[in-house]
C-alpha cells in the first residue's frame, strides 16, 4: 500500500470451485488491524453465500463472488450490502458478459477474469477485452476490474477497453521496482479512465 496501491486484492480459493486452496476469512481478520487499505476479497468458491457473514466480520470491504457459483445472484448481492460490504460479481473468460447486465445497477464492481481463475502467473487473454468494452459502453459509471496476466505490455489495452480497477500480482511482485510498476499502471489507466484504482 505504501508503494501506491489503492486496493489489496485477496484471492480466496476453496479447492472446489477452483483446484487451488488459499486463504480465508481468518487471514482477512488478522490483516485488517494492520491496514486501512481497501480489502477487495475475490471469492473463487462454491456456495459463496455461506461466507458472507465471516468476511463481513473479518473486515472485508468488498465481497466479489463468481456468477457461475451461485443460483441467486440478486439475493446474494442484497445480503452482501446488508452486511455493510460492497458487492462485486466476477465472470470467467468463457462466461458471456451479458449475464451481468441485469445485476449491474446493484453491483459496485464487475470483475472480468482475463485468465482462468485458480492460479497466478497465467498469460493475459486479450479476447476478454471485448467484454470490458461492452460493459463500459452500457454502464459508463460502473467500476470494471480486470484480473489475470496484467503487465506493462497489455495494460494500455485493458485501460483503453474501459477497465478502471487493475489487479496485478506477478508483474508487481516480480518487478525490480514494484512502486514504479504500480505507478506505470496507474498513469496508464488514469490516462484512459477517470475513475480508476490500482
Amino acid at each position: 500500500m505504501s508503494l501506491g496501491a489503492d486496493y489489496l486484492h485477496m484471492d480466496v480459493m476453496d479447492g472446489h470451485f477452483v483446484p487451488n486452496l488459499t486463504l480465508g476469512a481468518p487471514i482477512i481478520k488478522c490483516l485488517r488491524p494492520h491496514t486501512k487499505g481497501f480489502l477487495d476479497c475475490h471469492l473463487m468458491v462454491s456456495n459463496p453465500e455461506q461466507w458472507v457473514d465471516d468476511f463481513a466480520k473479518a473486515g472485508a470491504d468488498l465481497f466479489c463472488f463468481h456468477y457461475e457459483a451461485t443460483k441467486d445472484p440478486m439475493t446474494l448481492i442484497d445480503t452482501i450490502h446488508s452486511k455493510g460490504m460492497k458487492a462485486g460479481m466476477a465472470i470467467k473468460p468463457n462466461t458471456p458478459v451479458d449475464v451481468t447486465y441485469e445485476f449491474a445497477s446493484e453491483l459496485d464492481q464487475v470483475l472480468i477474469m482475463t485468465v482462468e481463475p485458480g492460479f497466478g502467473g497465467q498469460s493475459f487473454m486479450p479476447g476478454c477485452m471485448d467484454k470490458v468494452r461492452e460493459l463500459r459502453k452500457k454502464f459508463p459509471e460502473l467500476d470494471i476490474e480486470v484480473d489475470g496476466g496484467l503487465a506493462p505490455e497489455n495494460i494500455d489495452l485493458a485501460a483503453k477497453a474501459g477497465a478502471n480497477v487493475i489487479v496485478a500480482g506477478s508483474s508487481i511482485f516480480g518487478a525490480k521496482s514494484p512502486g514504479a510498476m504500480i505507478s506505470l499502471f496507474r498513469t496508464t489507466v488514469e490516462g484512459a479512465q477517470p475513475n480508476s484504482a490500482t
